[in-house]
């Protein structure tokens, strides 16, 4: 059956969006064509709170509503409860590019007469438009995967551009926060943390002896990037320095972050949500990939460089190495990093 929404024009739109930084960030150009395909309409998207300064200055979004899933939405009353307050809003169409099978149910729940998403999850019978998926996703990029289910519902696809944006007020405020502007250099970000797992994760020592070549070599200014769960290898990397970088873990909010990374001359990360935002906002880096597999959720960007070793037994996509041993990081040298970090660094200055 073929699907065409263009012929539907509805008034009122929710996109659910993806659950996490990285996988929203990669949704930004399928957003972009529901806005160029229907430019009266007013878009609502659905996104849980740590998701949302994804979209907060999105000019392809109206609204931004929070799912609360560890609050008020916990559970099946919270879904109800939610349920209950989107019916409200009188949509007309609800695209899901989050792929669960609760997605659907809550637009189900919703009333939302035309339901359209992915078949996947076993949901196909809650949507009004459910799009098969063509091809292996293995092979396909994310980008392409989410633009590819609007092409099937009849849309015409817009430019397959990250968009993420920061406002200059927001850096100017990172800034004067976090980064000692009487220091001179080119700032450095790092990102050590990933949390799929240790598989992700380049090991935090690889990532100091980086940090000590890069002062050695450039005088860079150094920024730890991550979580509170990412400390330890902040403080690691701090003491290889002699505590001479910026330890950022745990203390910015995702657009404070966002700010910071857009300030990076060059930014060196596992695969991670921040990757993601490092290539959305066009700043140059290396992206170091282990279990993981570059082809779908690789950096979606032109000032990117992946560093991999080709194993048997990579991508494995697995959390943990079943040999323990890790080889497909550990095979990655730090002189590598140093090596790719110094092609994207600008000319220095005579």
């Amino acid at each position: 059956m073929s699907i065409n929404l263009k012929t539907i024009q509805p008034e009122k739109i929710l996109i659910r969006a993806t659950n996490w930084i990285g996988d929203a960030i990669m949704t930004t150009p399928a957003v972009r064509t529901i806005r160029r395909n229907f430019p009266q309409a007013e878009i609502s998207i659905l996104v849980h709170p740590w998701v949302a300064d994804v979209f907060s200055a999105s000019p392809d979004v109206d609204k931004i509503i929070l799912y609360h899933k560890k609050t008020e939405h916990r559970g099946i009353s919270g879904i109800w409860r939610l349920s209950r307050e989107l019916k409200k809003n009188g949509f007309d169409l609800a695209i899901l590019l989050q792929n669960a099978f609760e997605a659907a149910l809550i637009a189900y729940l919703s009333a939302i007469p035309l339901r359209a998403g992915y078949r996947r999850d076993l949901r196909g019978f809650l949507l009004t438009h459910p799009v098969n998926i063509p091809w292996d996703r293995k092979k396909v990029h994310q980008v392409y995967y989410y633009q590819g289910l609007l092409n099937d519902l009849g849309l015409q696809p817009g430019p397959d551009e990250l968009f993420l944006a920061v406002q200059k007020q927001d850096k100017e405020k990172a800034e004067r926060l976090f980064l000692d502007k009487t220091q001179n250099g080119p700032l450095i970000g790092l990102n050590p943390g990933a949390s799929y797992g240790p598989a992700k994760r380049w090991p935090a020592e690889k990532y100091a002896e980086l940090a000590m070549k890069l002062r050695e070599k450039f005088k860079a200014r150094i920024a730890v990037f991550g979580t509170k769960d990412d400390r330890k290898e902040a403080l690691l990397i701090k003491k290889s320095c002699e505590g001479q970088i910026i330890d950022l873990t745990g203390r910015t909010s995702l657009s404070e972050a966002m700010a910071l990374i857009d300030s990076c001359a060059v930014f060196v990360t596992n695969d991670s949500g921040l990757m993601h935002v490092a290539a959305a906002l066009k700043t140059p880096l290396v992206a170091v990939f282990g279990s993981t597999n570059p082809v779908t959720t690789g950096p979606f960007s032109p000032n990117a460089t992946i560093l991999r070793k080709e194993l048997p037994c990579s991508p494995c996509m697995q959390t943990h190495c079943k040999k323990n041993a890790f080889a497909c990081m550990e095979k990655i040298t730090a002189d590598e990093a140093l090596s790719e970090v110094e092609k994207l660094l600008p000319p220095l200055p005579c």
